[in-house]
């Protein structure tokens, strides 16, 4: 009875009202706490992007602000076949990086997960993953090397002749992957196996009860559970590998023959390197901006990494 008369006794504000008051006396608070995140996203990216929208609609160079051209660049762009090889060499380099990085990384995971949990693995593991894009990239190109490298002593010696990784046109696309693949493997392998910990022990348990082997178990438990997981790792590997960049510069400049011109160092060389032409290096940045997003998107809804199976 109580309540009822509280509920309706005048002047008594409702549940509802009482809790929009609250929020609202909590606004300058929220607001206050994503002061810091949302400069540092005005400033180091909506505005940047929108500025590289806008130069890329002009013949703006380094030396001088260009004026409006419309969509040249664009059909500059649609008719470059040094971009277009590019954009190819670029796939190229994905599939081989994603493809590789991700099967290894999920069975490195569930090693550590089934026999291991030991914070020194974890350690040595991530290891790679603490030396930067350029360290790793002058480590394999000293390894590597035709003449001097340790790789190539070692496959002399075994009676074989020496490979030029880099000097290949064949060989230099894999070699950069295999470079990047050691260097982020840990770290891919490291979330994966977050994502593993989610999983419940008595599933595991009762597959084993019902006789189910390790493989078994992996494609019927571990897989399906792990997709949601696995789906955001494959977005942001494959936005990474995209831009590709630091190892080419170091390694190869894009040689041989362009065979390692990826996107990234190609938009880099002409804006930088060939005549500061700005316009033309935010259009090809914009139009790779367009095709991370579409396979971002496409990649987000054919793994359904919004949803949990054990939801």
């Amino acid at each position: 009875m109580s309540d009822a008369t509280t509920a309706t006794r005048p002047g008594a504000a409702a549940p509802g009202t009482r809790r929009r008051s609250r929020d609202l006396r909590d606004l300058p608070a929220a607001l206050l706490f994503l002061l810091p995140a949302g400069t540092g996203f005005v400033v180091f990216f909506l505005w940047p992007s929108l500025r590289g929208v806008w130069l890329s609609l002009t013949d703006s160079t380094a030396f001088r602000t260009g004026g409006f051209v419309g969509l040249e660049n664009y059909q500059r762009m649609v008719a470059d076949p040094v971009f277009w090889n590019a954009f190819q060499v670029t796939l190229w380099y994905v599939v081989l990086n994603i493809g590789l990085q991700t099967v290894l990384a999920v069975l490195l995971a569930v090693l550590m997960h089934r026999l291991t949990r030991s914070m020194v693995v974890r350690g040595i593991i991530l290891t790679p993953y603490l030396v930067s894009n350029v360290v790793a990239a002058m480590l394999f190109l000293m390894l590597l090397d035709y003449r001097l490298g340790f790789v190539n002593e070692l496959i002399e010696g075994l009676g074989w002749d020496r490979v030029m990784f880099f000097g290949d046109q064949a060989l230099v696309i894999p070699t950069i992957a295999l470079v990047n693949v050691w260097r982020h493997l840990g770290y891919t392998a490291l979330l994966l196996f977050a994502g593993l910990q989610t999983i419940p022990e008595n599933l595991y348990e009762a597959g084993r009860v019902d006789g189910a082997s390790e493989l078994r178990m992996f494609r019927s438990i571990t897989m399906p559970l792990l997709r949601p997981y696995l789906g955001l790792v494959l977005i942001v590997t494959m936005i990474g590998s995209f831009q590709v960049f630091d190892t080419v510069s170091v390694a190869t400049q894009g040689g041989p023959a362009n065979a390692s011109n990826v996107i990234q160092y190609y938009i880099y060389e002409v804006a930088f390197s060939r005549g500061y032409d700005f316009g033309y290096a935010s259009a090809m940045s914009v139009a790779l901006l367009v095709v991370l997003a579409a396979i971002s998107i496409v990649q987000f809804r054919l793994t359904r990494a919004n949803q949990n199976d054990m939801a």
